[in-house]
């Protein structure tokens, strides 16, 4: 009989320890799993604050580049109004052609000065 006690003594032991070693596993998988998501929210949030910081970045260059755009419009229209180099040059010839001062004397000059 002792015998057959201490067989059953051995065996709930046994079931209980095997019982603390599923429990301790569990805690443990829980533990992991609590981790596992609180990475996943704060991976999400990071992921969400970096999206809206391209969004805004994009935002900001889509502007940058509209007033760019408008900005070249304009000047490309404002351009053509503007004489070009060659322009200039035969304008600066026909002045040294025309020259109003060479014609006229000095003393003339002296007598304008002096009204």
């Amino acid at each position: 009989m002792a015998n057959e006690e201490y067989d059953a003594q051995a065996y709930y032991g046994d079931i209980n320890s095997k019982m603390r070693d599923m429990e301790e596993k569990q805690r443990i998988i829980k533990d992991r799993l609590l981790l596992i998501g609180q990475n996943l929210i704060e991976t999400k949030e990071k992921t969400s604050e970096e999206m809206l910081n391209l969004k805004r970045d994009v935002e900001i260059m889509k502007n940058t580049l509209e007033r760019i755009k408008s900005f070249l419009e304009s000047f490309s229209s404002e351009l053509s109004k503007f004489a070009r180099k060659d322009d200039l040059e035969i304008l600066a010839k026909q002045a040294k052609m025309f020259q109003p001062l060479e014609f006229v004397k000095k003393s003339d000059l002296e007598k304008l000065k002096k009204k």
